[in-house]
């Protein structure tokens, strides 16, 4: 018998004896499951770089037209303009980080290591403000038409300036983590990738955990609650008072809370979930299931539409901005002059100055 033979008999015997002892060091307890996203992953090539681009185009045309106006028409120094200056800037900043996650979802991360730290957090500096400016603006308007005369002595050019800088400051701090712990990697069957990386996968899964609460608590549950609290107290304010567009406006109130609601909860709810998931220690056959991934991609993109066109939302549904947006018109096609200025005039004319001149935007 050969040395080789000899070897391979051995091998045997050696195999044999693992499988059948009872030497619980050699006990593998949990299954090890590897996890395949490839199906996923082209899920995300084929429908994010498209979405994100028209996402893009929408913020910068929408926002872009938004700015236009607030400078032309509208006096800067205003509590509502200041914040919606800031809410624009917000989502102009989110906007810019698009193209480059776009190009990332066709092949892979080219900008480098500089560009992967400073996008991911502008990506959520952004997010994140645009989230509590849209809650700071609902809450203004909850001032101006709930305590009208208390609102007239505080809102003031200081009281918009310290609240935004507050929003800034929280939203910074709430993306740190995206400077220390972005970094691109080169993955085998990915190329070069940018993600969260360079330190052990349970540190890892602590700060995911952690920046799924963040998000599911602070940039959701609060502003949903404050948000509700706000209009049904402005709804029912309203309705006590004779103000002769009393539907219109419980109509715009009941829409603006709906499309809230609708866009943000479906993206949050899978947030959770996927906290749930990584904070739970049994292994199981649906930790590897890809249906969190494709609803996570769906319902955040739902998410981030919202949170792009919010500022056009929030203006053009009042009728000062629909006024200002026909004499731009006007001036630019002059076949519309004639129609254009007669509905401005009369937009003008039924604008007074109440309480609830909060929604003649």
């Amino acid at each position: 018998m050969s040395n080789e033979e000899d070897q391979y008999l051995l091998f045997l015997d050696l195999l044999g004896e693992s499988d059948n002892t009872t030497d619980m060091s050699y006990v593998v307890s949990n299954i090890v499951q590897f996890c395949s996203k490839k199906n996923v992953n082209q899920f995300g090539a084929r429908f994010i770089p498209a979405f994100y681009y028209v996402n893009f185009i929408l913020s910068y045309f929408g926002n872009g037209l938004v700015l236009f106006i607030i400078f032309k028409y509208e006096k800067l120094n205003t509590v509502t303009n200041i914040l919606l200056l800031n809410l624009v800037f917000s989502n102009i900043l989110f906007a810019s980080s698009l193209p480059f996650w776009a190009t990332y979802h066709l092949s892979e991360w080219i900008f480098g290591v500089s560009l992967c730290k400073i996008v991911s957090s502008a990506y959520f500096i952004g997010f994140y403000s645009s989230i509590l400016f849209l809650t700071l603006m609902t809450f203004d308007r909850y001032l101006a038409v709930v305590h009208a005369v208390a609102a007239a002595k505080s809102r003031k050019r200081a009281y918009a300036i310290m609240a935004s800088v507050t929003v800034w400051c929280v939203s910074i701090v709430a993306s740190v983590k995206e400077l220390v712990l972005q970094n691109v990697w080169e993955s085998p069957s990915n190329g070069l990738m940018c993600d969260e990386s360079g330190y052990p996968g349970s540190i890892m899964d602590h700060w995911r955990l952690f920046s799924y609460y963040q998000q599911f608590l602070l940039f959701f549950l609060l502003p949903l609650f404050m948000v509700m609290y706000c209009y049904i107290s402005i709804t029912v304010r309203i309705l006590s008072t004779r103000m002769k567009e009393k539907c219109r406006a419980i109509k715009l109130i009941f829409v603006i809370i709906f499309t809230f609601f609708a866009c943000w909860t479906p993206y949050n709810v899978v947030i959770l979930l996927r906290a749930v998931q990584i904070s739970s220690t049994s292994e199981n056959e649906d930790s590897c299931s890809d249906s969190l991934d494709y609803a996570l991609y769906v319902t955040r993109n739902i998410a981030y539409l919202y949170c792009s066109i919010s500022p056009v939302f929030y203006t053009f549904v009042g009728k000062k901005f629909q006024s200002h947006f026909r004499r731009l018109m006007a001036k630019k096609i002059p076949c519309l002059k004639r129609h254009i200025s007669l509905s401005s005039q009369s937009t003008r004319t039924t604008s007074q100055r109440t309480p609830h001149s909060a929604y003649e935007y």
